[in-house]
């Protein structure tokens, strides 16, 4: 690659920006998407940033990443593979005015002369969170501008990738540091409590209230408080948490006295907050409310560079806490490492180096730890053991359940309803009638699914 196209050049002490070349995606009907990211996802799922309308284009396809090298284009283990020319790429280089083709949808790649700088942190560490990859280094850059404010932060990303490091990390760099932190997660009270654990309640509030307590909200004061697993509070609920942000006060349950609060707000969810509000699980102002910023942690499958130093860092923290004494890791064992999918990211790395570390023969980690789900046995008898009805669907094993069941299902919704529009030509009416739901229902999914209906009756 050239390296003009990219630039790294010095913002202060501590932050340096990439100033790169914004670029077009240029579909093959003419439409064009112009790009100012450092990252940016194309596949067939609307949370990508490209999202393309082919039966034949995985859910998450493809990304093009750039650095200080250039521009890269990288495979995402789709069905169908990623094209430059007539050869199968994993990963490649672009060159300006390269055609890419993704199933049977094809792109040109196009580089522009206006430029944009992505900052990105020096640092490699942030509290205790740990990164050199450009994907970290550009999330520090984000808190080392935002935690020194009192703004709200809504944090987002998979299971295991840290959200609780980020708000810890965001408070104790804040002038709020010597006050408390406290964590109230949604997922892990019962839906009757959380009112009464948020706000608190008095004395008789309810049956077993036989004295006053403080909740959350109180607890936090002069401090931050952060709410984890947001997605999880009840419609109910989100009202009156609006009014607590919007208003700075609180009433506790059962009580008539308003308490003015002092606290800043880091909020946490793995659930996809723009399809609750799309779906009416999540009150759209209060998701506004939320996202005056946000933060997007990648999963650790798509930093591979930052492994080498999380197992170090984990290797010394458990030998000191285990008296393990000193553990190698061969350079096979690590690229072995760098490949593994990483389901469960941050949390299931750390908890294969405890499991090795602790069954190490000769001090040696070895891979033969890592799960039975890695790649190469999902490739293998496992995948050919499907039912034949499943043998082409496209099942991301390497997800936890839930994510990958909830894949299969919306593949399943998305054929469901392109047959529905096709059989009764396009008429959304007569699908919903045919498909025993509500028109309000039908519109909603076939909008969610990207298809194209008619308003007919």
């Amino acid at each position: 690659m050239a390296h003009d196209i990219t630039r790294t050049v010095l913002l202060d002490a501590q932050t340096e920006a990439l100033r790169l070349r914004r670029f077009v995606l240029r579909t093959a009907d003419g439409q064009t998407h112009t790009f100012s990211a450092r990252r940016v996802r194309i596949g067939s799922h609307p949370d990508n940033d490209l999202v393309l309308d082919d039966r034949s284009v995985s859910r998450h396809h493809a990304r093009i990443e750039v650095d200080q090298q250039g521009y890269r284009v990288l495979d995402s283990d789709s069905k169908n593979g990623t094209w430059i020319g007539t050869t199968r790429i994993q990963e490649a280089w672009l060159e300006d005015g390269a055609t890419l083709k993704l199933g049977e949808s094809t792109l040109q790649f196009e580089l522009l002369k206006e430029e944009v700088e992505v900052p990105v942190s020096k640092r490699t560490q942030f509290g205790k969170l740990r990164g050199k990859s450009e994907r970290m280094r550009e999330v520090f850059a984000l808190l080392e501008r935002i935690a020194p404010s009192d703004a709200t932060v809504l944090i987002q990303g998979d299971s295991g990738t840290g959200k609780e490091l980020v708000a810890q990390a965001i408070h104790d760099a804040s002038p709020r540091k010597n006050g408390p932190f406290v964590v109230f997660d949604c997922s892990a009270v019962s839906p009757e409590l959380i009112e009464s654990e948020l706000f608190g309640h008095v004395k008789g509030a309810y049956t077993g209230a036989n004295t006053a307590r403080e909740g959350a909200f109180e607890q936090a004061h002069g401090g931050t408080l952060f709410i984890d697993e947001l997605g999880a509070l009840s419609l109910d609920l989100q009202p009156k948490l609006l009014r607590a942000l919007e208003e700075r006060q609180i009433r506790r349950v059962g009580g008539n006295n308003v308490i003015h609060t002092n606290v800043r707000i880091v909020a946490a969810t793995n659930t996809k907050l723009r399809e609750a509000v799309a779906e009416g699980n999540f009150r759209e102002d209060l998701y506004y409310r939320f996202a005056v910023i946000t933060v997007d942690l990648p999963p650790l499958r798509d930093r591979p560079d930052d492994i080498p130093l999380l197992v170090e860092h984990f290797i010394q923290e458990l030998s000191a806490q285990h008296n393990t004494g000193k553990l190698n890791v061969s350079f096979q064992t690590m690229e072995k490492l760098k490949n593994y999918r990483w389901p469960g990211n941050v949390r299931e790395l750390r908890n294969f180096i405890e499991r090795a570390a602790l069954l190490a023969a000769s001090g040696e980690v070895d891979a033969k730890w890592l799960p039975e789900t890695s790649p190469e046995a999902l490739r293998g008898p496992r995948a050919s053991a499907l039912p034949a009805w499943l043998q082409d669907a496209d099942i991301s094993f390497d997800l936890p359940f839930k994510e990958a069941k909830a894949n299969l299902t919306e593949a399943m919704e998305s054929a469901y309803w392109a047959h529905q529009l096709d059989i009764h030509d396009g008429n959304l009416s007569a699908a919903a009638r045919s498909a025993g739901v509500h028109r309000k229902t039908a519109e909603y999914l076939v909008k969610k699914l990207g298809l194209r209906a008619q308003d007919r009756d």
